[in-house]
């Protein structure tokens, strides 16, 4: 009968050593049936789950393996693994499999602690955790996103209380987790679909053209109340750009000039359109200064609500349909049947109640910087970070992204 036995080896890491332990092991004819291996800081961890048919007895193999370790000043430790040992770790491998990512300035153990034990607490068992972002500096305290993705498996029996534990020791810690199944799309989303205001660009636009008409607070408080979902978006659009009637043309240029770019914004579009990505603005602002960010950036679409302007005057009021949420989610759609891609494939940001339409249409919907009510009500959120996060929700190591980049020749 064939024996089950678990290796363990540790050490200082050097090139080669798969090759000659596994060598060894192949002279006795031994089958793998699991194998992984870490290494930290030149430090390896190494595994292997092997079965060694009953016309090698697993006393040679042993022998030579510990021999060759020895001499590679390696530490080993042998476990012998029954049958039913073994076919229960394999039915549990069926059970469905999740990715936990933590993103912080800077990762620390209580961070880790806390996280690792809600996962616990929830059923949950974690398989792998792996560190995505770049190693931090010793000699700077700056670090512009550090992440550690947690591979996790089980089935949680209340995965919206999950997601809320998640959230609330988030919002304590000021870090951003999200959760999300591990699926084939994970890896493979197409199109990234953005809202404009506080999302690409830190303004308003429309309290900025408020600002000039000299009516900033009347629009501004009710631009905040729509954010928040207080106000039907299309009644609360049609108030503040009523506001706006008798503005200069000219105004819009100079507002332009001033927007300011979030943080992320730039490194992450470079990045998406490095790794073949489309993406899209979907704005409930303007076509104007969406158009600006279009031809600065390389976004593929463009959609937001066209200012009517008549002899050099805004009139306070939009040429053809506004793009409300219900618009954005349509639109969401049109552009991924466009593409040939499923919804699975879309990832969609935004952080304002119009946006929670094509936040729930998008196979990863992210409310970024968001009000509460739109924190709490999308799957996934980011808060404390730039949007070059996003990168690190879809698997991509930041060695990856530089990689990408430098191909791309950006």
């Amino acid at each position: 009968m064939s024996e089950l036995i678990l290796i363990n080896v540790s050490g200082r890491d050097k090139p080669g050593l798969t090759s000659e332990i596994t060598g060894i092991m192949g002279q006795y004819d031994v089958r793998i049936l699991d194998i992984g291996q870490a290494v930290i800081h030149d430090h390896l961890t190494w595994g292997i789950l092997i079965e060694i048919p009953d016309a090698s007895k697993s006393s040679p193999v042993i022998r030579d393996l510990l021999f060759r370790l020895h001499a590679l000043d390696l530490q080993v430790h042998f476990a012998p693994i029954t049958v039913e040992e073994y076919l229960s770790w394999a039915e549990g491998r069926n059970r469905a499999c999740y990715i936990v990512t933590l993103l912080s300035r800077d990762i620390k153990a209580e961070q880790i602690a806390r996280v690792s034990a809600i996962t616990a607490r929830h059923g949950l068992n974690i398989d792998n955790i792996t560190r995505l972002s770049a190693r931090p500096s010793l000699t700077s305290s700056e670090n512009r996103i550090a992440c550690v993705e947690f591979s996790v498996r089980g089935q949680p029996a209340d995965l919206e209380q999950l997601r809320a534990d998640f959230l609330h020791i988030a919002g304590e810690m000021n870090v951003d987790i999200a959760f999300q199944q591990d699926s084939i799309f994970r890896r493979n989303r197409r199109l990234v679909v953005f809202d404009m205001d506080s999302t690409l660009i830190e303004a308003e636009v429309i309290d900025e053209l408020a600002l000039e008409a000299g009516v900033g607070e009347q629009v501004a408080e009710i631009t905040e109340r729509a954010m928040q979902g207080e106000l039907d978006f299309s009644q609360s659009f049609a108030e503040r750009l009523a506001l706006l009637q008798g503005l200069d043309e000219s105004v819009l240029e100079r507002v332009a000039a001033r927007l300011k770019m979030t943080e992320g914004a730039e490194h992450l579009i470079k990045s998406l359109k490095a790794l073949g990505y489309r993406t899209a603005i979907l704005s409930g602002g303007f076509t104007y200064f969406a158009r600006h960010l279009q031809n600065k950036l390389g976004i593929d679409y463009v959609y937001a609500n066209e200012l009517e302007i008549v002899d050099g005057k805004v009139t306070g009021k939009v040429s053809g349909q506004i793009v409300d949420g219900k618009r954005k989610a349509e639109l969401l759609l049109e552009i991924a049947e466009r593409e040939r891609i499923s919804r699975a494939q879309v990832i969609a940001v935004g952080d304002g109640a119009n946006d929670l339409p094509m936040l729930s249409q998008a196979g990863l919907g992210v409310a970024f910087r968001a009000k509460p009510l739109v924190k709490e009500s999308a799957r996934h959120a980011i808060s404390t970070l730039g949007l070059d996060a996003i990168l690190y929700l879809i698997g991509f190591r930041e060695s990856e992204t530089n990689q990408g980049l430098a191909d791309a020749g950006i």
